[in-house]
């Protein structure tokens, strides 16, 4: 996804080749971005993407113990089916997030 998605242009004729709308493309090309960071995978990923940390520079942003202490609330809220990261995971994110190059041009 990202290979093909990581500007809005490129986006845009994927989404017209395939017949998917723009606004999967782009959760999906997100969803992607956020699995670059080590350890993050496809839970984990959608538990950024519910938060609205959709790309890992808006998780970059963060300090990981309110990091942590925002997604436990937020899962024990909703019933999302997963967990917050550990402190350690948490920590390990932020510090991953802001060592990734950007690599996808977004619109937000």
């Amino acid at each position: 996804m990202l290979a093909h998605g990581r500007t809005k242009p490129e986006r845009e004729a994927l989404s017209h080749r395939t017949g998917i709308s723009y606004a999967a493309i782009l959760e999906l090309v997100k969803l992607s971005d956020l699995s670059r960071i080590f350890g993050v995978k496809g839970v984990r990923a959608r538990l950024y993407y519910a938060v609205g940390l959709d790309h890992p520079a808006k998780l970059a942003q963060w300090d990981p113990q309110e990091l942590r202490a925002m997604l436990k609330k937020f899962v024990a809220k909703t019933g999302f089916p997963g967990i917050a990261p550990l402190p350690k995971e948490a920590r390990f994110t932020v510090i991953e997030a802001k060592t990734l190059p950007e690599v996808v041009e977004y619109e937000d």
